[in-house]
């Protein structure tokens, strides 16, 4: 597995440009998420076994403690997606995913597993305040890269959900990954020497926003 991409320089604009989620209550419906898929992407192959596959990993999770889902949420889109570039899959240079997408294709680069792990978590009523979407610079390899990360309290130091490697380690014994900046639904961090720095909501148009219309296309409420 591997990072996404070398850094762009432009990057941290992106602030500006990311909208937030709220709670993710009502259940979904896999019957018509799956209709929705074959209707937007075609026959959907092994596809639909993965979907399936998604779906069962819901259920068996619902009632079980944060860390058990966590672990289970990690390893299952770690096994199930291979790593690929965006160039590769889409044609184009950055290209968020929907969890169905990535699932039809069997693959997906960093912000594709991190984005399909948050909404499971969500899904499974971890509260929004305890998760992350972070983009980071995977030192070792000289690369942008996007995690997960899981607040148990306000201050803890966060677990890291990462594609990288299968283990969810706190974030201090990732020396390997420099945060750069984070989001959620009630807004956006900034990584400081005293803890992450609130930056103000995030309400504007953005590949985010994108990302969730394809996904209530999809059938997602």
């Amino acid at each position: 597995m591997r990072a996404c991409r070398r850094w762009p320089a432009a990057s941290v604009l992106l602030l500006s440009a990311l909208l937030g989620v709220g709670a993710l209550q009502a259940d979904w419906d896999f019957t018509l998420i799956s209709k929705r898929a074959e209707q937007l992407y075609g026959p959907l192959g092994a596809g639909r076994g993965r979907i399936d596959d998604w779906q069962r990993l819901l259920q068996e999770q619902v009632g079980a403690d944060e860390m058990a889902q966590l672990k289970a949420v990690n390893l299952f889109f770690n096994l199930r997606l291979r790593f690929r570039d965006d160039i590769e899959l889409w044609r184009v240079k950055d290209y968020w995913a929907t969890p169905v997408e990535a699932l039809l294709l069997g693959g997906g680069d960093c912000e594709d597993f991190a984005i399909a792990k948050y909404f499971s978590l969500r899904q499974l009523g971890v509260p929004s305040e305890k998760l992350r979407i972070t983009y980071v610079k995977a030192l070792r390899l000289n690369q942008a890269h996007m995690v997960v990360t899981y607040y148990a309290q306000p201050n803890a130091m966060p677990l890291v959900l990462d594609n990288l490697i299968d283990a969810i380690q706190p974030s201090s014994q990732r020396s390997d990954l420099l945060p750069v900046y984070a989001f959620n639904a009630e807004g956006l961090w900034l990584p400081g020497s005293r803890g992450d720095k609130s930056v103000g909501d995030s309400k504007r148009l953005s590949r985010w926003q994108d990302l969730l219309r394809k996904m209530r296309a999809e059938g997602f409420p």
